[in-house]
């Protein structure tokens, strides 16, 4: 079976690559201190395009495609792409914010799901469930593993605690653009699907919901809701794959300021 091309990265872009995962973590960690009862989502947006133009980046996702904002922040029932607005958040939302950073022409991607304020518990175990599928993925994904190998260990996850995994969505590989191949299924067969080989970095990004696995695409053309208004969450990681180990890169450096 015949693949697309993958461009493989090399230690060195690997490195490139880490220095805008890193940078985008740090950023997102910093706005992530911004969620409460009482603030704008486009408010947050506000506060992390100024932290990105500070750290001399570029604001990866703004103009993408016509993408108006800097940050995706998706409350609730909205599963991506939610664009940033007068939205004030309540106690008991949930948010999702995805964030997607460019430094020296190279890009980071990450996304949290975050609690305003108190939230029922239902919602707490929604994002548990989420945070551990992706962890699941991460954990399966390896040199001379399948893509399919990595969509099982997250489908299974997500699953076993009574959640389904939205299925119009996937990881992408990532490094001189912000999407290229491969596409990354987050659901799969074991042993199926696209060899994984070293030099692969990419994204890793379920979103989970209780409902029904079916989305519509609001008037703005950008934000995608669940069609029974089921909440949705979603934590993303980039990663990358060597002959010897898997490395998430989308972490902050410890005791990182901003």
């Amino acid at each position: 079976m015949g693949y697309s091309y993958v461009p493989l990265k090399l230690k060195n872009e690997i490195q490139r690559i880490k220095q805008s995962c890193a940078l985008a973590a740090r950023i997102l960690d910093s706005v992530s201190k911004e969620v409460e009862p009482g603030v704008s989502t486009s408010s947050i947006a506000l506060k992390c395009e100024k932290l990105i133009s500070g750290a001399g980046a570029e604001p990866a996702l703004k103009g993408y495609k016509g993408f108006p904002s800097c940050l995706c922040t998706s409350v609730n029932h909205v599963a991506a792409h939610g664009v940033p607005n007068d939205y004030i958040l309540r106690e008991g939302d949930i948010i999702t914010l995805d964030l997607t950073v460019g430094l020296h022409g190279w890009y980071g991607d990450c996304a949290v799901t975050l609690p305003v304020g108190r939230i029922p518990e239902e919602k707490k175990i929604l994002i548990a469930a989420a945070e551990e599928a992706t962890a699941a993925g991460i954990n399966a994904a390896a040199a001379g593993c399948r893509m399919g190998d990595i969509g099982f260990a997250i489908q299974s996850a997500a699953e076993s605690r009574g959640f389904r995994v939205l299925r119009n969505f996937t990881g992408h590989g990532i490094g001189r653009d912000i999407h290229e191949d491969p596409a990354v299924l987050h659901i799969g067969e074991p042993g199926s699907g696209r060899p994984v080989v070293p030099g692969m970095v990419f994204t890793i990004e379920p979103i989970l919901t209780r409902g029904i696995d079916s989305v519509e695409t609001l008037a703005d053309n950008w934000t995608v809701i669940t069609k029974d208004r089921m909440p949705c969450a979603q934590f993303e990681h980039t990663i990358a794959v060597t002959s010897d180990k898997t490395e998430v890169l989308t972490i902050p450096p410890v005791n990182s300021q901003l």
